[in-house]
């Protein structure tokens, strides 16, 4: 459904309207409807079809819900035809609700419900509040209910997002925060889908570019209007057909090369347009990868499809609230984070290899105010440290020997208006210590080979396994540059440290899955062996052993001892010995790590690529045991 069906009947004809389609439909209000949801195959079915969608609200779906606890309400995402997929209430109000199939699997368009928000939102194709009696049905007037569409970027209905409520506790707010809620959704997957295109970001108003009113649109390197996303279409007063026959420069005047030629000379840098009703905006053009390979002679971009294409599957670990799981300690850490969103302060994150430490970073990027602007994550420990700075800080055409062509931006300034994740910054080599510093202090960044300064705003977050407080002691790390870095500093468990290990379990099993069927179940005697594993890989480790256990033990009812791999039986094994032996009652973990390390070494030839992989790991760790294994 476009945008020009939106206004179908009058605000204040809509009710009247909506009850003479309910009658017509041959219900009556004292009816009491088959309550009787959709479930077992036809639901997982449903969920799968639209996992695209899922995959984008559930994540906004939280915040949201986040803004309305206590109020005897619940969030609910539906399909286009009105079947609820997903839901998150208030305990207290949850049960009434399943009375009258307020839940996954329930269908609510207007034939089944009547006059219902979900159903006259899709039937409408635009945001609709149905409050107490205004519902067609009796049976549905406690509810007060507001319910937006969610559009994909050609313009037709994805789905809903509704909050429905007790009528008592009805607010003049909710509406608003639906219609932001569906709109961030709709911005999500509009980046994704027109990730590779040249995006431009406008509004009359500077100040308002990367928040939730900007207009986005996307365009072809060659001037082809793609899309553009509701604000875009109201700021250009043309609707999303009307702007299929536009190319970029018949809306703004300019031509495209222009345009690209600014992104390469100054990227995030804006620049003033003028729409076509002749007002100015200010814009700041976003080139992709793609269409830098454009400007070097790469292949011409082919046209972009509607959405089809179903992208990698997400682990659902993408907000903060989701990635609290039970255990104490870290939600503390959660908590510190959440106090400080926004506010510009840099955040270290302390841990060992594994703990989540980057998935922490992406949640309080998505959960921050810079959520559509980029995610920009460096390991410094993996980037060979020759390459380590023209990969960070960028480099001019012809800065040195093998040079790409028109040269490279660099990850600071890809993360421009987002969010830059150094990870394991202890690795980084002090010269690029000071460089980074200066980055930080001035705000911007000179590539190499080059004299220009580029100004950058970002907001920093870095993680490390390491001491830093004993590397400046030893003078490996910059002292100005810790106490720049560790505005707040969080620590997260190990995984044998946490009290959540079972629910960390299921997470990841469900987001492993790749069948509409629930995951499977572990046996007690594998969750009583997982329970007494030390884990020296964390969540990493974890993860790679669930997914191949899930892999093996397909057919099966539940995954069991003999579907785990040999090798982390081996290990566990290995552990169980050593911390059995009398001599070593109270051995330390780091002598159980170097053990299991040192056993995986001879199993695997020495190869440390090959143990890193059996250990989940990285191969820093196991260069990390070996260096101490010579130096001891």
């Amino acid at each position: 459904m476009h945008l020009e069906q939106a206004a179908m009947a009058a605000p204040r004809d809509l009710i009247p309207h909506a009850h003479a389609r309910s009658a017509a439909y041959g219900l009556r209000e004292q009816d009491v409807m088959d309550v009787m949801p959709l479930a077992g195959a036809d639901l997982r079915c449903t969920l799968q079809r639209n996992q695209l969608l899922a995959d984008h609200a559930l994540p906004v779906m939280e915040t949201l819900y986040h803004q309305i606890a206590g109020t005897h309400s619940m969030v609910l995402l539906t399909d286009p035809e009105g079947v609820i997929l997903h839901a998150l209430g208030d305990d207290d109000f949850v049960a009434r609700a399943d009375r009258v199939a307020l839940r996954p699997g329930g269908v609510w368009t207007e034939e089944r419900k009547g006059t219902n928000a979900i159903g006259t939102a899709l039937a409408l194709g635009q945001g609709v509040q149905v409050h107490a009696g205004q519902h067609y049905l009796r049976a549905n007037q406690f509810l007060t209910c507001s319910c937006v569409p969610i559009l994909d970027p050609q313009g037709r209905a994805l789905g809903a997002l509704d909050v429905s409520g007790d009528h008592r506790s009805q607010s003049k707010h909710t509406m608003a925060l639906v219609r932001m809620s569906a709109q961030m959704v709709e911005n999500h997957l509009w980046n994704q889908v027109h990730a590779d295109a040249v995006r431009l970001h406008f509004h009359a108003r500077p100040e308002f570019l990367g928040t939730l009113v900007e207009g986005l649109a996307a365009f072809r390197t060659d001037g082809r209007f793609l899309s553009a996303n509701r604000s875009g279409q109201f700021q250009l007063g043309l609707s999303h057909s009307a702007l299929q026959a536009h190319t970029f420069a018949s809306l703004f005047g300019v031509d495209m090369a222009s345009v690209l030629d600014h992104g390469r000379r100054a990227p995030g840098a804006l620049l003033t347009l003028r729409l076509p009703g002749g007002v100015a905006v200010m814009a700041r053009p976003e080139v992709r990868p793609q269409a830098e390979r454009l400007w070097s002679g790469g292949a011409a971009e082919p046209a972009r499809a509607p959405i089809q294409v179903r992208p990698a599957r997400s682990t659902g670990l993408s907000g903060l609230r989701y990635l609290n799981t039970g255990d104490p300690a870290l939600a503390q850490a959660i908590d510190r984070v959440t106090k400080l969103l926004g506010r510009d302060i840099a955040t270290l994150i302390l841990g060992e290899t594994g703990t989540g430490k980057e998935l922490l970073a992406r949640a309080i990027h998505h959960d921050g105010p810079r959520r559509q602007a980029p995610f920009v994550a460096v390991n410094c420990a993996s980037i060979p440290e020759s390459l380590i700075e023209s990969e960070l800080f960028g480099y001019e055409e012809g800065a040195f020997t093998g040079a790409r062509r028109k040269g490279s931006p660099g990850k600071i300034v890809q993360a421009h208006g987002g969010t830059l994740f150094l990870d394991e910054i202890g690795d980084m080599p002090l010269a690029l210590q000071a460089r980074l510093l200066r980055v930080l202090q001035e705000r911007s960044v000179a590539p190499l080979g080059g004299t220009r300064q580029v100004e950058v705003d970002i907001q920093v977050v870095c993680a490390t396994h390491r001491n830093l407080r004993a590397m400046m002691a030893e003078g490996s790390f910059r002292q100005d540059l810790y106490y720049r870095l560790n505005g707040l500093v969080v620590r997260l468990p190990a995984l044998r440290e946490r009290s959540d290990l079972a629910a960390i379990v299921q997470r990841v099993l469900q987001s492993g899955t790749e069948s509409a069927a629930p995951p499977l179940p572990l046996c007690p005697e594998v969750m009583d062996l997982f329970a007494r594993c030390a884990w020296p890989g964390n969540l990493r480790q974890l993860t790679n052993v669930l997914r191949t256990a899930a892999l093996m033990a397909e057919g099966d009812t539940a995954i069991r001892r003999e579907h785990l791999p040999e090798d982390f039986l081996e290990e566990c094994e290995e552990v169980a010995a050593l911390a059995a032996a009398p001599a070593t009652a109270a051995l330390p973990l780091q002598a159980i790590t170097a053990a299991v390390i040192a056993q995986a070494l001879a199993a695997q030839g020495g190869n440390v690529s090959a143990v890193a992989r059996a250990l989940g790991v990285s191969r820093n760790t196991v260069y990390r045991h070996l260096r101490a294994q010579a130096a001891g």
